[in-house]
Order: structure tokens, then sequence, then C-alpha cells
């Protein structure tokens, strides 16, 4: 179980406790995202998050302080989501070495196509921070591989085309999909975009290795707002999500082979 929070919203001393809430409700990874002006790869529910963050004074540095009071008290899993804009302002290689000092484990650059990082010394990736990489469902097959062959940690297929949002239905190749770049890799496979309840997130859990759950949450915290409430209102909100992904999940793995 894989959950998105945009970083700072409400606000950063309330993302603290949303993440720390997110890991009582059996979420496994964080991804926290780090809040741009301009998040082309994302619907209507996270840019409104990113907005609400930057008008509380979100900044890079101030994300990374999350995660050393993150570290504080917990060990979980930590990818930063983020766009090349503001990670390359703040210099790549500080934001590596500063990120992994903090207690970041993975970063995933949106909008950075791995063959641009191969042609980029200073985008070059560090140890202690492994590089996540998409797979579009538009992605090329003669791309694939060599997506795949960059790949760290897990990789993150984005079940359908357009941006981040909730979605009524699920994508209907995603177990072939799924089942393509297995043949490329051994990395573990999470699939996310549009997966906003239990049943969708058991369905997915099936058939990849992670399931990755955002804007529902966001759409959530945006309701709720900064308010004392908010990390037991997640918690309620998210743990039968977490839940339903670890039923399925363990269930998958005890059916016997035909």
């Amino acid at each position: 179980m894989i959950a998105y929070i945009t970083g700072g919203d409400p606000s950063l001393h309330s993302s603290v406790k949303v993440a720390l809430a997110l890991e009582r409700s059996g979420v496994d990874i964080l991804e926290l995202g780090i809040p741009f002006s301009d998040p082309l790869a994302d619907g209507e529910t996270i840019q409104a998050a990113a907005a609400r963050a930057l008008a509380a004074g979100a900044t890079v540095s101030g994300i990374l302080e999350m995660v050393r009071e993150i570290r504080k008290t917990s060990q979980m899993p930590i990818v930063l989501f983020a766009y090349l804009n503001p990670v390359y302002f703040y210099g790549f290689e500080k934001f590596q070495s500063d990120a992994v000092q903090a207690g970041a484990d993975g970063l995933l650059l949106l909008d950075l196509p791995p063959q641009e990082a191969l042609r980029n010394v200073e985008l070059a990736g560090t140890d202690g921070l492994k590089s996540i990489q998409l797979i579009a469902p538009t992605t090329p097959p003669d791309r694939l591989r060599g997506i795949t062959d960059a790949s760290e940690g897990f990789i993150y297929y984005v079940s359908r085309a357009g941006v981040t949002g909730e979605q009524s239905s699920l994508s209907e190749d995603i177990a072939e999909r799924v089942a393509a770049i297995r043949c490329l890799t051994k990395i573990p496979v999470a699939v996310g975009f549009g997966i906003s309840n239990p049943v969708q997130a058991a369905t997915v859990a099936r058939l990849a290795d992670g399931v990755v759950v955002g804007s529902a949450i966001v759409r959530k915290i945006g309701e709720v707002g900064d308010n004392e409430d908010l990390p037991e209102i997640i918690t309620e909100f998210v743990r039968p999500i977490a839940e339903a992904v670890h039923t399925a999940a363990r269930n998958a793995q005890t059916v016997p082979a035909p």
C-alpha cells in the first residue's frame, strides 16, 4: 500500500501528523509530493493541494525538514514525488545529498525522461536515493527496456493516460501491462492513477506488487483542512483501503498454481 500526500498541505506541521497517521492506517510506503506551481501531470485535486501548500509557505527545504520530523518516530519508506524545476533550482546534487541525509529513500521525478538523465552528469543518481521510474500505457515498446533498466526500488505504472484523479472504474488492461513489464525486470511494479476505494485497490493488489492511492486521500485532506482531527479522519479513511490491499495480496499469494 503506497499513499501519496502533498507535503505542506494544509501545513508542514499537519502533514507530518498525516504521514504518521497513514503509517498507523497500514500504509507501507509514503509518496511525499513536493508542491510545484505547474503540476502538469496532476488533476484538479492535487493541483489544489499544491496551491494550498505553497500558499501556506511550503518549500523544498521545508519538505526535507518534514522528512526529518517523520524519521524521528518512523522508518516507513519515503519516496519524494517531484517535478524537475524546483529540484533543479535547489541544486540537483545538493538536493539528493540533503534528501538522503534527511532520511528519504527514493525520488520520482515526473518530468525527467530517463534518456535525459543519462545525458546530463548533474542528473545522475546518488547512493541511498533510489530512482523510481514511470511507465505509461502510451510508452512505446522500444522504450520499455531503457526505463526498466534505469529503475530502482519499484516501477510506477500509470494505469491510464492523462492526469491524476479519482476514477469510477479501472483500466481494463492493467494485468496485461503489468505482465509485459514483469517480462523485462524483477523490480516490483506498483500501479497508480485513479485508484480511490477498497474495491479498486483490492483488484489492483491481485495484479501488481503495489497499489498507489493519492487523489482520494488528498481530496479528504482538502475537505477537512487544518483541523486537529485531521490525522484521525485520514486514519479512518485509509485503513479500509490498506486492509483491502493487504488481504487481496495475501489471498493472491496463497492461490495454488494451476
